[in-house]
């Protein structure tokens, strides 16, 4: 399960979405949904990482996509910081 929290911003034109769980299917696909509307105010994002405890192939995709967006990944758990380098790796 994952559960996307909407935090305080500091100021106007920033947001933060806090992920509590596993970015796994189907929540892959949430948490897109999540973000796209944010992105296409022209907002800038930042996902708080830090009670992560699992990212799937899948969600590690998105994650990379994100932050070809220049979406800030925050708080990244050793653990989950290399999935996302071994998703990356295997996509090269």
């Amino acid at each position: 399960m994952l559960r996307i929290v909407s935090e305080a911003t500091m100021g106007a034109g920033e947001a933060t979405l806090k992920l509590e769980g596993q970015v796994i299917e189907p929540w892959v696909q949430e948490l897109g949904r999540a973000c796209d509307p944010i992105l296409a105010r022209g907002e800038r994002l930042s996902l708080d990482l830090s009670t992560v405890s699992f990212v799937s192939r899948e969600g590690a995709r998105l994650l990379r996509a994100l932050r070809d967006r220049q979406v800030s990944l925050l708080h990244c758990s050793s653990f989950v910081a290399e999935q996302l380098k071994a998703a990356a790796e295997m996509a090269t």
